[in-house]
């Protein structure tokens, strides 16, 4: 079943001027393996992260590095979520998380869908 749907959009050209007005940001943000990677695809993240908590229904018990946007072996976008933000998700009965991501144009996009009732979140706890 179906427990939230949240959308975002980023202007990619603008995200990365705040980045580099703001360098703190940049680990406030994303974690380590995510912050070599090029601005459309951090603003991809930072979309995918902003859809996540509306598709929560808010942000209370969830940190921005402790969302993590994967891939797996086929490319396809997943969430590693660790910390109080897995715990926090999986209280509220959330047992899967679909994740579609683009940047084209200038722009990058980010479509989260949160199931109750499914298959197991992919979650890392550690």
């Amino acid at each position: 079943m179906i427990v939230g749907i949240g959308v975002d959009l980023v202007d990619v050209p603008r995200f990365e001027e705040h980045l580099a007005r703001t360098p703190r940001l940049l680990p406030r943000l994303f974690g380590p393996a995510e912050r070599v990677l090029k601005p459309r695809s951090l603003a991809a993240r930072y979309a995918a992260k902003e859809a996540l908590i509306k598709a929560l229904g808010g942000s209370d018990g969830v940190h921005w590095t402790d969302i993590e946007v994967a891939s797996e072996p086929s490319g396809r976008p997943v969430f590693a979520l660790h910390g109080e933000t897995a715990v926090t998700v999986a209280a509220r009965g959330i047992t899967a998380l679909h994740l579609s991501m683009s940047h084209d144009a200038g722009l990058a996009t980010a479509y989260v869908i949160a199931e109750a009732g499914a298959q197991p979140a992919r979650e890392d706890t550690a």
